[in-house]
C-alpha cells in the first residue's frame, strides 16, 4: 500500500478548515467563512500541526466556488480545477512555449497564451496571481500565530514550542516560494507579510523586483537552521534542501531580477545539496508515476497528490488526464481530454523521439502529427505521456479512485536533476567554485540515466550554454521549467528561438520583450492606487 506521513494525512484536515478563498490584495479584511476562529485552531500543537496542513494543502487542493473568490475570474472559479495552483502555474510556464499547447482554445485564459498575446484581463494569468496571494495570506497567518509572542503564554512544553518553531519556518519558506513565482512571472507585485494592518484601510504597497529578490534571499537564509536538516524530515514537508534549491534556482535567475549575476552563489547552493547526499534516482521514467513518493533519493520537494485525498481537476491529474489521444492503459486514467500537445519544435531536440535511445523522450505518436499544422487541433503535434499514474510495477496506483479520474501523481517542484544543471550552467556563466571536469561529469550521469549507458555522454567541447538549454529541455519538460529557461536564456520572445505559432505565426515570430513578464491584473490595478502595471 502506498503509504504517506502525517502530514499527507493532515491534509484531509485542511480540506475541512481551508479558508476557501483567493482574494486580492486591496481586500485583507475578510472574515472566515467557517466557524473555526484562531482560537480554536492555534489552541493546541496538533492544532498548529493541522493548520500547516492546511498551508501545504493549498497547494494541492481547490477551494468552494461558492464563498469568497471574488477576485479570482469568474470562468475561472466556475471549473474548480482550473484554479489549482499547479494548473495555473503550470500553464503560464508551459503552454507559453515550445513544449506545450492546449486544443480548447474556448477554455478560460487559454486563447493567446500559446501565441504569446495575452491581455492584463486574462483569466490563468489573473488566476495564479491571486491565488498566489490566497496562499501568502495562508502563510502569514500562521506566521502571525505561531510568533514568539503569540505561542509563550499557552503553557506548551519546550519540545513543543521548538516543533512550532520548526513549523513557522516551513510555513516562510512555502511564503517565500509564492513570492518567488511572483517575482518571476510579474516582476514588481504588491507585497504583504505577517505585519501588515488587517482590518485597516491601508492597501498593500507595490515592491520592486530587487527588493523582492533580497527579501525572498534573505528570508530563506534566515530560516536555514529551523528547517529539517536536508535529507531529513516527514515527505512532502520543506528541509533545508528545499530552501537550498530555491535559492540555487533564484540566483541562476539573479540577472534577469536584479540585472546582476549570481552564479557564484547558484554554484554554492547547488553544492550544498550535492553534498548533503541526494543522488539521481535510478529510472527516470519512474520520476512521475503514481508511486514516485518513494524517490527520496531525487526528490527534494514535492506537491503531493493523493486519487483518493486530493480530488480535483487541476495540478497531475491535469498532466495524467491532459495529453490528446492517449489510451487510458498508457496514462492510468479513465480517459484523454484531447488536450494537450507539443511542437515539433521541442520534439526534435531528441534525435530519436521513439525513446528507444534517449528514454527521457515520451511521446504518444499514434495518430498524431509530428508537425503542429493547427494550433487548437488535438491530432496536431505529439502528446507528451510523462506523467502516468501506474506505479513502477505497472500496476494501479495505490489511492487508485475508482472512476480513474484522479491522480496520485506527486508533483517535482525541485528535484535533484535539477540540480546538476543549475551547477553547469553556472560554471559556464563565469561563477565561481566550481569547474567544468565536474559541470561536464553532472551533465553525463544525467545523460547515462537517460540512456541507460555511456553511449549518450558529451565530450568537453560539446559542452555549451546552448547545449545546456537544450539539455534542460529534455531533462525538465512538464515540469513547469521552460518560460523561466527561454527567458533567462534571452529566447523566449526574440527570434533567436522560434517553435510553431510563437506569436501566432505557424513558422514562429518574435515578440515584444515587454512579454517576457505577466501584466498585474486590471481587476487589482483598478482597486488598489498605489499599484502601476509592470510593463
Amino acid at each position: 500500500m502506498k503509504t504517506r506521513n502525517s502530514m499527507k494525512a493532515l491534509k484531509i484536515f485542511s480540506v475541512a478548515i481551508l479558508l476557501s478563498a483567493a482574494f486580492g490584495c486591496g481586500k485583507l479584511d475578510l472574515k472566515p467563512t467557517n466557524d473555526l476562529t484562531a482560537d480554536d485552531v492555534f489552541n493546541s500543537p496538533l492544532g498548529y500541526k493541522q493548520a500547516l496542513a492546511k498551508v501545504y494543502g493549498a497547494f494541492a487542493l481547490t477551494g468552494n466556488a461558492t464563498t469568497g473568490q471574488q477576485d479570482i475570474p469568474a470562468e475561472i472559479v466556475k471549473d474548480e480545477g482550473n484554479s489549482d495552483f499547479l494548473r495555473l502555474y503550470w500553464n503560464l510556464q508551459e503552454l507559453t512555449t515550445d513544449e506545450a499547447a492546449w486544443s480548447w482554445s474556448s477554455d478560460a485564459g487559454i486563447l493567446g497564451l500559446h501565441e504569446l498575446s495575452w491581455s492584463s484581463t486574462n483569466a490563468i494569468t489573473a488566476g495564479l496571481y491571486y491565488r498566489c496571494f490566497f496562499q501568502i495570506t495562508l502563510c502569514n497567518d500562521f506566521i502571525r500565530q505561531s510568533s514568539d509572542e503569540r505561542i509563550s503564554g499557552k503553557g506548551f512544553s519546550e519540545t513543543d514550542l521548538q516543533e512550532i518553531k520548526r513549523y513557522r519556518a516551513e510555513a516562510r519558506f512555502l511564503r517565500a516560494y509564492q513570492y518567488w513565482v511572483l517575482m518571476d512571472l510579474f516582476a514588481s507585485p504588491p507585497f504583504v507579510t505577517e505585519d501588515f494592518k488587517l482590518g485597516t484601510k491601508e492597501l498593500p504597497q507595490q515592491i520592486s523586483r530587487t527588493d523582492l529578490f533580497n527579501y525572498i534571499e534573505s528570508e530563506l537564509t534566515a530560516i536555514d537552521s529551523d528547517l529539517f536538516p536536508a535529507k531529513t524530515g516527514e515527505y512532502g514537508r520543506a528541509n533545508q534542501a528545499a530552501a537550498w534549491a530555491l535559492l540555487s534556482r533564484m540566483y541562476l535567475n539573479a540577472e534577469v531580477y536584479t540585472k546582476t549575476p549570481k552564479y557564484t552563489e547558484a554554484i554554492t547552493y547547488a553544492k550544498k545539496i550535492i553534498e548533503a547526499g541526494y543522488t539521481l534516482h535510478g529510472n527516470y521514467r519512474e520520476l512521475t508515476i503514481a508511486d514516485n513518493h518513494l524517490n527520496t533519493d531525487e526528490n527534494i520537494f514535492t506537491i503531493n497528490y493523493d486519487g483518493t485525498h486530493t480530488q480535483n481537476y487541476g495540478g497531475t491529474t491535469y498532466l495524467m488526464h491532459g495529453p490528446a489521444n492517449v489510451p487510458a492503459d498508457i496514462s492510468g486514467s479513465n480517459g484523454d481530454w484531447g488536450g494537450l500537445r507539443t511542437t515539433q519544435n521541442f520534439v526534435s531536440l531528441f534525435p530519436d523521439y521513439s525513446g528507444n535511445t534517449d528514454q527521457r523522450a515520451m511521446f504518444y505518436t499514434t495518430g498524431q502529427t509530428l508537425e503542429m499544422d493547427e494550433l487548437y487541433l488535438s491530432k496536431s503535434g505529439f502528446s507528451p505521456i510523462k506523467f502516468r499514474n501506474k506505479t513502477k510495477s505497472g500496476g494501479d496506483a495505490p489511492h487508485l479512485d475508482p472512476a480513474k479520474d484522479f491522480s496520485d501523481i506527486d508533483f517535482p517542484l525541485f528535484r535533484f536533476g535539477e540540480v546538476y544543471l543549475n551547477y553547469a550552467e553556472a560554471v559556464l556563466r563565469g561563477g565561481t567554485g566550481g569547474d567544468q571536469t565536474t559541470a561536464l561529469d553532472y551533465l553525463n550521469k544525467l545523460r547515462t540515466r537517460a540512456y541507460g549507458n555511456t553511449s549518450g555522454n558529451i565530450s568537453a567541447n560539446q559542452l555549451t550554454l546552448d547545449f545546456i538549454l537544450d539539455e534542460r529541455g529534455r531533462e525538465l519538460y512538464f515540469e513547469a521549467h521552460r518560460r523561466t529557461d527561454l527567458v533567462r536564456f534571452n529566447k523566449f520572445t526574440t527570434a533567436d528561438y522560434l517553435w510553431a505559432w510563437k506569436g501566432g505565426v505557424k513558422a514562429g515570430t518574435a515578440v515584444s520583450a515587454s512579454r517576457n513578464i505577466f501584466p498585474i491584473p486590471s481587476s487589482d490595478l483598478a482597486s488598489n492606487p498605489n499599484l502601476k502595471q509592470n510593463q
